[in-house]
């Protein structure tokens, strides 16, 4: 199950977006509608063209608030960052937690980071998700959404993998378990491949 806004390229990058469905109805059962018709709002009206992220383009800046102080991705460079968008009412990013600890955990020698954003609005919500799934790796909090704009985050969870050098290598929307053994190869080539 994945959380969805839909994107349609063409030459000039992005024709237009569509707001799909089951982005409403996983909101309507979480009661979130209100905060899920902003950040979709805010993420599709941010400019009439949005240009997409592609495989090889430098990773946006990102600099947020964290459990321990302030999350700045450019203190990673030299690191494989896994960066992964996240929100309390999410299903599958229950189950991305525990595989992203065990990433941390088996790569965090080879130079992993898992950063993982939440988006929800209040920190309260956040933080009753992550006491019954806690986190070994580094949270941030952006409750504007302003950097799910920046990484063109169009369902939840949607994660990024940044190389050593701030590039972006893969994007991934949505978590089941048959995408593990595809992010963990992509992890592994990613930690391999030379600065």
């Amino acid at each position: 199950m994945v959380t969805v806004l839909i994107a349609h390229k063409n030459v000039s990058k992005i024709k237009g977006i569509l707001l799909v469905s089951s982005f409403f109805s996983c909101m309507l059962a979480k009661a979130r509608l209100s905060r899920a018709l902003l950040l979709g709002i805010a993420l599709v009206s941010s400019s009439p063209a949005i240009l997409a992220l592609e495989t090889g383009d430098k990773a946006p800046a990102l600099s947020l608030p964290g459990q321990s102080g302030t999350v700045d991705l450019a203190n990673y460079k030299g690191k494989v960052v896994y960066l992964d968008f996240w929100a309390s009412w999410c299903v599958p990013c229950k189950s991305s937690f525990p595989w992203m600890n065990q990433m941390q955990e088996k790569y965090r020698d080879a130079g992993l980071q898992v950063i993982a954003v939440n988006l929800d609005a209040e920190m309260a919500d956040a933080s009753k998700f992550l006491s019954s799934n806690p986190a070994s790796f580094t949270i941030a909090f952006d409750a504007k959404g302003q950097s799910a704009q920046r990484f063109q985050v169009k369902g939840m969870p949607t994660s990024l993998l940044i190389d050593r050098n701030g590039n972006l290598v893969l994007t991934h929307m949505g978590f089941n378990q048959g995408a593990r053994e595809k992010l963990e190869a992509s992890i592994s080539t990613a930690l391999k491949a030379q600065p």
